[in-house]
């Protein structure tokens, strides 16, 4: 599924967008996805990501790109130097960018790949049930809002966690 880096911006299905930083993209309906941006946000003092609900017209155009499915966004993107990282090793990949102590976790990687991701596609496949879903995505506070790409969401937003 390693597609050639930076491969979007020759897609013109792909609105351009500033990928000099990490992007994270997340099912913003998803309440466990909701908190983990939120955890991100809280340990990323350097500002290190950006972010973009899933179900944005962008976030829909990443996805199907890389020929995801747009039907329930069960996998968080992490694009990184315009290479593309799902399930557990975006998950990963964005631990090991965060400060310590949280890149230690990233040592994860030593387990096959197939055996990290089944656990991955577990949680995510009832992760509505486990967490929550939320009726409108999730609205960045005033202080985050520079760390959210607008991607002309086609969903309604929930007001900020202030």
């Amino acid at each position: 599924m390693q597609a050639v880096p930076y491969s979007y911006r020759e897609d013109p299905a792909v609105p351009p967008f500033p990928d000099d930083k990490p992007l994270v993209v997340f099912d913003g309906f998803c309440g466990l996805c909701a908190r983990s941006v939120q955890f991100v946000l809280r340990h990323d003092k350097a500002g290190r990501f950006r972010f973009l609900p899933a179900q944005s017209t962008l976030g829909t155009a990443i996805y199907r790109h890389y020929g995801l499915s747009t039907d329930d966004y069960d996998t968080v993107i992490l694009l990184a130097d315009g290479r593309l990282h799902i399930a557990s090793d975006a998950a990963l990949g964005v631990l090991s960018r965060l400060p310590a102590p949280w890149p230690a976790l990233a040592t994860a990687r030593v387990v096959p790949r197939p055996l990290r991701d089944g656990v991955y596609k577990l949680v995510a496949k009832h992760r509505m049930r486990f967490f929550g879903r939320t009726e409108a995505c999730y609205l960045p506070r005033a202080d985050e809002r520079g760390r959210f790409i607008d991607g002309q969401s086609s969903a309604p937003t929930l007001t900020s966690a202030d």
